[in-house]
């Protein structure tokens, strides 16, 4: 009987034992998790090839399925993560629109630089719906699981990540920082200075 006593806390303790080193190793790994640091790659992330023909001439793809950001076609990638339900994104739209508007009729840019955006926990649904109430004429994703959040460390929003495409294929985070911009213009001279544009 004291055998099987024994016995039972010795598989009690192993079990407490293997549990604790089983969540400090997800610990671990929840904290290596980082939002991508400059001069850095870009974490992998696979986005649905937007059903828009004007969206996917935009970003230079054709088909079907999905992609990654470096796989778009321009010099200089800016995504900016936002969520539908943050009232800091819904105030920065209206700048995001205008930056967007500032690299589409500026000739050296307009083919070079292009902007997307990421819904961070936002279906499609509700990623059609920030879309719709706020006229954003650039291509937005969503990231309903959260799952491309967890790839880029939970970063807050909004927050913005310029990579820069090289002509090896190639790529290399120029910016990766959180919040807003006051002034679409200082934002765009910004970007073509850290991305080597200018």
């Amino acid at each position: 009987m004291e055998a099987v006593k024994m016995t039972r806390k010795v598989f009690v303790c192993r079990t407490i034992v293997i549990a604790a080193l089983v969540m400090m190793f997800q610990a671990g790994s929840v904290a290596a998790q980082s939002p991508p640091e400059v001069g850095g790659l870009l974490p992998e992330i696979d986005l649905s090839i937007p059903k828009d023909p004007e969206q996917r001439n935009y970003l230079g793809l054709t088909g079907e399925g999905s992609f990654k950001i470096p796989q778009i076609e321009a010099q200089v990638v800016i995504v900016e993560i936002f969520s539908m339900y943050c009232p800091h994104c819904q105030r920065e739209a209206p700048r995001v629109n205008e930056f967007f508007q500032l690299m589409a009729k500026h000739p050296k840019l307009k083919d070079r630089v292009k902007l997307i955006g990421i819904g961070i926990g936002n279906s499609v649904f509700e990623v059609d719906v920030f879309r719709k109430n706020y006229k954003v004429p650039f291509p937005l994703f969503a990231d309903g699981d959260f799952s491309i959040h967890k790839i880029l460390g939970e970063v807050r929003t909004p927050y913005f990540i310029g990579v820069k495409i090289k002509d090896d294929g190639g790529h290399e985070v120029f910016y990766s920082k959180l919040g807003g911009f006051e002034k679409a213009g200082d934002f765009l001279q910004l970007m073509m200075k850290l991305s080597g544009l200018q």
